[in-house]
């Protein structure tokens, strides 16, 4: 195997068309096709099946496409690195984040790595839904931060940060915000707001209906800031993680019986494979006072 197959592949597994994966291969129908028949004889096995006009991926295929991206990747991140020295540029490491994960604990430890890493350029990402380690693992993230961990994976380094569990939000003028402790009782007389992205969604609408609770959402939405602000003017109340209030004039409550939790990590891939700079992150991170 060369790494030019390696290319092959994947423009053929984006596209399904073997074409199309020539054009953006920039080599002749012919050549492609070969290119990956000798890929199919290394493995012993079919890459693609191939059924007329309709061509997918076997389960051999489809196991490929993650190492390959990180075959890829790990190209793409030589040449960057060799680019960023000659030219004297700063390293960049992609970050994605899970969209409900707010700033604020976070805002000193980036401060730190900036610091220790003088050379680094951190660029964050939001995750979209459904993402999570496999970006990592595919090379798209550098490394990724998620709200609960992932299941143990020997490709995978996974550094446990702090745990935050889930209170309730009420506006500072909100006559509950007086409550140390809130009851479910009192929580249900209150105009509800609904986080779409909440990790804890299904987990808390089971919770309520087991105790005859019904919270019926006034307002709901995937924008955080958007949620919060309506709690800040006092419109409703919302579920929200301990030390994720990013707009000002928002209180955090305990209801009582409701011990829900997540666990924040930080996930990249194991071993020599990761950039020295990430691996100087997890060591801070590992060492930081969260």
């Amino acid at each position: 195997m060369d790494l030019n197959q390696v290319r092959y592949f994947l423009n053929l597994a984006e596209s399904l068309n073997f074409t199309e994966a020539a054009r953006v291969s920039g080599i002749s129908q012919p050549s492609l096709t070969k290119a990956i028949q000798r890929l199919e004889d290394e493995f012993g096995g079919p890459v693609l099946y191939r059924d007329g006009k309709d061509t997918r991926l076997t389960a051999l295929g489809r196991d490929l496409i993650v190492e390959f991206m990180r075959i890829q990747s790990a190209l793409e991140n030589i040449n960057e690195l060799a680019e960023n020295s000659v030219a004297g540029r700063s390293r960049k490491i992609n970050i994605g984040v899970a969209s409900t994960i707010a700033p604020r604990v976070f805002a000193k430890f980036w401060a730190l790595v900036l610091k220790e890493l003088p050379e680094v350029e951190l660029l964050l990402h939001p995750l979209n839904p459904g993402e999570a380690e496999a970006e990592v693992l595919s090379g798209k993230y550098d490394m990724c931060l998620l709200t609960n961990p992932p299941e143990p994976n020997f490709k995978l380094t996974i550094q446990p940060l702090f745990q935050e569990r889930l209170r309730l939000a009420v506006a500072s003028h909100h006559p509950l915000a007086g409550t140390d402790e809130i009851t479910q009782e009192q929580m249900m007389e209150q105009p509800y707001i609904d986080r779409m992205h909440c990790e804890f969604r299904t987990q808390l609408i089971k919770h309520f209906m087991d105790r005859n609770i019904v919270m019926r959402p006034r307002f709901q939405s995937e924008r955080e800031d958007w949620v919060q602000q309506m709690v800040a003017q006092g419109a409703g109340v919302c579920s929200l993680p301990e030390h994720s209030a990013i707009v000002d004039g928002i209180v955090l409550r305990a209801v009582k019986g409701l011990t829900l939790s997540r666990n924040i990590s930080m996930v990249a891939v194991s071993g020599s494979a990761n950039p020295r700079e990430v691996r100087v992150i997890l060591g801070l991170s590992k060492d930081f006072n969260w």
